[in-house]
């Protein structure tokens, strides 16, 4: 099972949004929400709620992606998040995360017996490659007692 199957069978949102998981590598992950009206907000567009959850869907999958193998020894769990609407997003929309420090500078922390945090941005855009967000989710890998 990849990560984006595995997040789909256990997280019941990315299963109820029909996330789309396109790519999930520890340098890159994308998914994409499809166009469906029962998510639609007020103006047509993909609701900021569902928008958020893809962005932060978009970045576990990264997380999963980099840090699987430090599972057996650490929880990864998401510290805070912010996200800004750029534009007016219509249509299907894509997020794309990429991890804010290297693996081995986290993994050098954990091994310290630290609990590192680290960054993952991620750029939501329309089909049209049009941004309409931007989102940063801050992670940690939390040590098993």
């Amino acid at each position: 099972m990849n990560v984006g199957e595995m997040l789909v069978a256990t997280v019941p949102m990315a299963r109820t949004l029909n996330l789309e998981f396109l790519e999930t590598t520890p340098e890159r992950a994308v998914v994409r929400l499809p166009d469906q009206a029962e998510y639609h907000n007020h103006v047509g567009g993909p609701h900021a709620g569902a928008m958020f959850t893809l962005a932060e869907s978009a970045s576990g999958a990264i997380v999963i992606a980099a840090f699987g193998d430090q599972m057996s020894r650490a929880v990864p769990l998401a510290v805070k998040a912010e996200i800004g609407y750029k534009k007016l997003a219509m249509g299907e929309v894509t997020a794309t995360a990429t991890l804010g420090r290297p693996i081995a500078d986290v993994v050098a922390q954990l091994d310290a017996g630290e609990r590192p945090e680290f960054p993952v941005a991620i750029e939501i855009r329309r089909a049209d490659g049009a941004v309409t967000g931007e989102m940063t989710v801050v992670w940690t890998l939390r040590p098993n007692s």
